[in-house]
């Protein structure tokens, strides 16, 4: 991976990672002062591995849901990896190795896969980043959750803030193809939009149907 991947790539993938470890501060305080023990949001950031539905499940059992329910909900967020598996089919390998890499599959793995243009570099992202956010989402929590237990109100801190920010700060300089920035502003309208009725997570589904403008709009291109 070290010698397949530049240094400018490999401190974006550093900054994600850094970015998804703060969330995890943030995640772990939620969860215990939402009344979980410590050790919850750990074992959910391992297995799981998916920030979006953990929070939803956290949120949705905190304020008097069926576990049935946040399970449903969660899986339905994490509805959006059919796509993504489609997109990175090359990068997962086969055997115990297709295993965990599918569980390393998240937006942050797909997107710094898909924007490599050779095969080498493509897997080499993938797992550099999924791994990193393997190890620090769990520590994060964990951190979180120590947190969590000393501070009442985590929200003060402005943790949830870092990680958009890092992920804006990286998509910016491709903002500069007039097909992608149309799609991509047409997809936070929509989850600008939804998010006054949906709870969090499912605007990031509704931003989807801005795909086929993109599509379209490449196909075009491609003709003319």
């Amino acid at each position: 991976m070290w010698r397949t991947l530049d240094q400018g790539l490999l401190r974006d993938i550093a900054l994600v990672c850094l970015a998804v470890g703060v969330i995890g501060l943030s995640y772990g305080a939620i969860a215990v002062t939402s009344g979980f023990t410590w050790w919850f949001p750990v074992l959910m950031g391992a297995l799981v591995l998916a920030a979006s539905s953990e929070f939803l499940f956290i949120g949705i059992i905190a304020a008097g849901g069926s576990p049935v329910a946040a399970v449903l909900a969660g899986l339905l967020v994490n509805a959006r990896h059919l796509p993504f598996g489609l997109a990175v089919p090359d990068v997962l390998g086969r055997g115990w190795r297709g295993l965990l890499g599918t569980h390393l599959m998240n937006d942050e793995t797909v997107v710094f896969a898909i924007a490599q243009d050779d095969p080498a570099r493509k897997r080499a992202a993938y797992w550099l980043c999924g791994v990193g956010i393997l190890a620090v989402w769990p520590a994060g929590a964990a951190l979180g959750a120590l947190l969590g237990s000393v501070v009442e109100d985590t929200g003060t801190l402005g943790l949830d803030a870092m990680f958009p920010a890092v992920i804006l700060a990286l998509i910016l300089p491709a903002m500069k193809e007039r097909a992608l920035r149309r799609t991509a502003l047409a997809g936070a309208a929509l989850a600008l939009a939804s998010s006054a009725f949906l709870p969090a997570g499912l605007p990031v589904l509704v931003a989807l149907a801005a795909l086929p403008l993109f599509t379209t709009r490449a196909r075009k291109g491609a003709t003319l």
